[in-house]
């Protein structure tokens, strides 16, 4: 089995234990680790780190694609590991030693991080820990389902770790992409022209030398927690659908739509799962994550490929993917997140980009990171990239929280990820604000009518009418703006007193 997996024969050699591997992260490393959304990551090496850092403690700045799965970053953080961590995390324990100030988090669009690494801006990569399912005769990486930032970790650190993890199915290989955009500033134009677009390799190339341990593995991937849809979920589908409908009406695009992005988390797997009973078919993905809905899409014949960087999936959908992946793998392609997420291939492809806020204020911008404008919650993600990019930048959330103690839409959002020149439809469960080609005054308008609880509907308008008295093109009242917000942390509830 493991000759299979390790055909590059000279490599056997460097097989080794995961605490020997772990031993060669030194204090003070940049270290880029595979992991993209709960997908793909190394999962023995940082296990490994971590419990040898209880008994000599160590720091490192740890950078990975996104999100890592199996309960590492929690690991890595109670152990004291971290000292700084890129660009992007989604654990309770590490967002609470974010918040207390205990670990540097630099919050980047996804698209950039390698950018950075590439031309000195930040710290170079010491070593890369890289999952794959195989590594090939010439001793290319093939990764595991996620591609993630592991292909420029791997190709610009000077040491490599490769985890072969015998529990990923061999028939992973040949699903990725692996294209890696040539230096600026004489950079060629990046040729992905389809969402099926194939230009790259189907494994990282670096050279054998490189590779100086590799671990065996066999744990699974974390498996997401996708809520099935709800009431409020399936109206905000609905709502998205009855706006796309229109659009077709008006001629702007056929019933295959644009190529689709969506946002991790419940409430956009929902709106994706809600096109299965719409009228719209033959459509195409090009997106970050391809969770649970693409597959419940490809499964009622309504898509026909999905490129992304990561597969991330319930159990339950897993246990029917993965035995199945020979059939989905010509619909599908895995990319590193610098071309998944690259603004020129999003603003060449014409996406529908739908995505998640936390709240969003009466004239557009949009909060996706900060609970109250100072908690980090997760992470921008790539939804700034997509926002900015795409043909249509679309922005979902319930329009209340937590009881409806909290309104999802504020006089002026606490911290802003989105600004109203990226915003172009706002929707909740109680309607859709339609936000293109409007000035200030006349968006408050809409997004108050269409997208606000009727238990805020009032105090929200009594606002924005009193804050036009005083003028302005953005008209606000200061010391109000974020008195909804104080009420919350003073008395527990948004709701007027």
């Amino acid at each position: 089995m493991l000759r299979e997996r390790i055909r590059h024969r000279p490599l056997l050699d460097r097989v080794v234990t995961a605490d020997e591997a772990a031993a060669l992260i030194k204090d003070g490393m940049t270290v880029g680790m595979s992991g993209f959304t709960r997908a793909g990551e190394a999962k023995a090496v940082p296990l490994a780190l971590a419990e040898r850092a209880r008994r000599d403690p160590l720091k490192i700045t740890l950078m990975t694609g996104a999100s890592l799965g199996n309960d590492l970053d929690k690991t890595l953080a109670e152990a004291h590991v971290l000292a700084r961590r890129i660009p992007f995390q989604s654990d309770p324990g590490l967002r609470k030693a974010i918040n207390a100030g205990e670990v540097m988090f630099i919050d980047q669009h996804l698209s950039e991080t390698v950018e950075q690494l590439r031309t000195n801006q930040i710290p170079p990569v010491d070593i890369a820990v890289v999952e794959a399912v195989a590594i090939t005769e010439q001793g290319g990486i093939v990764p595991t389902t996620s591609v993630g930032n592991s292909a420029s970790f791997a190709i610009l650190a000077d040491k490599v770790i490769v985890e072969i993890n015998l529990s990923q199915p061999a028939t992973l290989e040949g699903l990725h992409d692996i294209y890696i955009p040539t230096r600026r500033p004489a950079r060629m134009p990046i040729p992905v022209v389809t969402p099926e677009s194939r230009v790259g390799l189907p494994f990282i190339p670096v050279p054998p030398e490189k590779i100086v341990a590799i671990v065996v593995s066999e744990k699974h991937d974390s498996s997401a927690t996708i809520l099935p849809p709800d009431d409020d979920t399936r109206a905000i589908a609905g709502n998205l659908t009855d706006f796309l409908l229109n659009e077709v009406k008006q001629g702007r695009m056929g019933y295959e739509l644009q190529p689709l992005q969506a946002g991790i988390g419940t409430i956009a797997n929902a709106v994706l799962h809600g096109f299965i009973d719409s009228p719209f078919h033959d459509l195409k993905m090009y997106s970050e994550v391809l969770q649970d809905s693409t597959f419940e899409l490809f499964d009622a014949g309504k898509l026909g490929f999905a490129s992304g960087s990561s597969i991330t999936l319930s159990a339950e959908m897993y246990r029917k993917v993965l035995p199945r992946l020979v059939e989905y793998k010509h619909h599908l392609i895995l990319r590193p997140q610098e071309i998944s997420n690259h603004p020129e291939v999003i603003r060449r492809l014409g996406l529908i980009c739908i995505n998640t806020a936390l709240e969003f204020d009466i004239y557009g911008n949009v909060n996706s990171t900060h609970v109250g404008g100072t908690h980090m919650m997760n992470g921008i993600g790539g939804s700034g990239d997509f926002a900015r990019n795409g043909y249509m930048s679309i922005f979902v959330t319930k329009s209340i929280a937590k009881s409806g103690a909290i309104s999802s839409v504020v006089p002026m959002v606490s911290h802003v990820d989105h600004t109203e020149h990226d915003v172009d439809i706002l929707v909740t469960e109680v309607g859709l604000a339609d936000l293109r080609g409007l000035a200030p005054r006349e968006r408050a308008q809409v997004i108050i009518a269409n997208c606000v609880h009727p238990d805020y509907r009032d105090a929200l308008r009594d606002y924005y009418v009193r804050a036009s008295r005083r003028g302005g093109h953005t008209p606000h009242i200061l010391e109000e703006a974020f008195s909804w917000h104080v009420a919350l942390r003073e008395r527990g509830t948004m709701r007027p007193a």
